[in-house]
């Protein structure tokens, strides 16, 4: 799910419907001088506003810390009358209008988020209706709206339509379900990249593996979401993932495949490598977490244990860089693989994660003199102050999302 684009690639990207549904590195760009006092992170919210303050606040969620509740607020206040939910709206005591560009993926992220918070039903259940709205005809979605589909976007809109109660395979559009839409970008267990998922076809209908595309397919095609349950739920579950073919898959074959893929991509180094035409290979972060998560939801925690380790011992300058989403994804791999996020590699992630944004609630039965205590399995932090960070490099959002498959 990440890295970096320029701004006017996302610009490009988002005029002429492009496939790449990425979100710019902002890390060049000056931090705001007046964010709203409820947001995650420090630095241009432009381009991923809302799907880094959904990140936080589930994954502070998911470790039963209560997150502020002007984060939640500001997250509520940024949709749409029809449901939908645009990256960042500056101002959102204004109406949309067709300048407001909504996007699947913040609508799916937001869904995941109020959904699990609780007490939002209405503004959840507007979002879903929303995403309905904008199926496309194989089943699947694209990043904006009448885009071709992709499987990251089709992959968290599953994740959404589950948060929301939703059964995935019952949302049909002209006889097809997203699931459909999936399967139609899973590569098959001989040739190149097999066992993968593809983004989307290339101009000449050629799928080309690619291992962001293939994480998030992984845990979609289980019907999970951006933070799934922990404990194997697929095929092969417990043992090594192996691909095989046995005609069209059924959603479960395709995640033992395409776990089987990542298994493979990271066996070598333990993570994954983001490569651009004219730099250097870079270790992928947010891809290698997300691997993290699909290997654990797919397999167990005993077949993510070499990335979770890769991680816990490089990804600190990478996550304290790149904000409230990079901790919430290393929280999301920490609990699917059954560690302890309070101990990553030494580095607390949940309050490295509150110190990016309002401090959390006291604990029901508490007050903020407590805060230093333990509410959960996890514990509940209370941290002072904003972490600077100098860029955003997260999630479905990021450089992982080209097209070209990754090393």
């Amino acid at each position: 799910m990440n890295f970096r684009r320029s701004a006017a690639a996302l610009a490009a990207a988002v005029v002429i419907g492009s496939a790449a549904p990425a979100v710019a590195d902002t890390s060049a760009a000056p931090s705001s001088p007046a964010l709203p006092a409820g947001l995650y992170g420090t630095t241009d919210p432009q381009y991923d506003g809302v799907w880094r303050q959904s990140l936080a606040l589930l994954a502070q969620h998911t470790v039963g810390v209560r997150p502020a509740a002007k984060g939640v607020d500001w997250l509520a206040g940024q949709q749409c009358a029809d449901g939908s939910f645009a990256a960042y709206r500056a101002e959102p005591g204004k109406a949309c209008d067709a300048k407001v560009m909504a996007d699947t993926n913040s609508t799916a992220a937001a869904v995941q988020a109020l959904a699990a918070l609780g007490g939002h039903d209405t503004a959840a259940g507007k979002a879903v209706s929303w995403l309905k709205s904008v199926q496309n005809k194989d089943g699947g979605w694209g990043y904006m709206p009448g885009g071709s589909s992709d499987a990251n976007s089709t992959s968290v809109v599953i994740g959404a339509l589950a948060a929301a109660g939703q059964k995935p395979e019952s949302v049909v559009k002209d006889g097809k379900s997203p699931y459909d839409a999936l399967l139609a970008l899973a590569l098959p267990c001989s040739g190149d990249g097999a066992g993968a998922f593809a983004f989307q076809p290339d101009k000449k209908g050629k799928l080309d593996a690619n291992a962001d595309a293939t994480a998030a397919a992984v845990v979609a095609a289980l019907g999970q979401g951006l933070a799934p349950e922990a404990g194997g739920k697929g095929k092969d579950a417990g043992g090594a993932a192996r691909c095989e073919d046995s005609g069209k898959p059924s959603p479960d074959r395709a995640a033992a495949n395409g776990a089987s893929y990542l298994a493979q991509a990271v066996a070598k180094d333990g993570h994954l490598t983001s490569s651009f035409p004219g730099a250097t290979d870079q270790p992928d972060f947010g891809n290698t977490a997300d691997t993290v998560v699909a290997l654990a939801v797919q397999g167990g925690s005993a077949q993510a244990q070499k990335p979770l380790k890769w991680l816990e011992k490089n990804s600190e300058a990478w996550a304290k860089q790149s904000g409230p989403a990079a901790y919430a994804q290393l929280v999301f791999a920490a609990r699917a693989a059954g560690t302890d996020p309070r101990d990553f590699g030494g580095v607390d992630l949940i309050q490295r994660l509150n110190a990016t944004g309002p401090a959390p609630q006291a604990a029901e039965g508490k007050d903020a003199t407590d805060s230093a205590k333990s509410d959960s399995p996890f514990g509940l932090w209370w941290t002072i102050g904003v972490f600077a960070v100098a860029g955003v490099g997260i999630g479905f959002l990021l450089s992982g999302r080209k097209k070209q498959g990754q090393s």
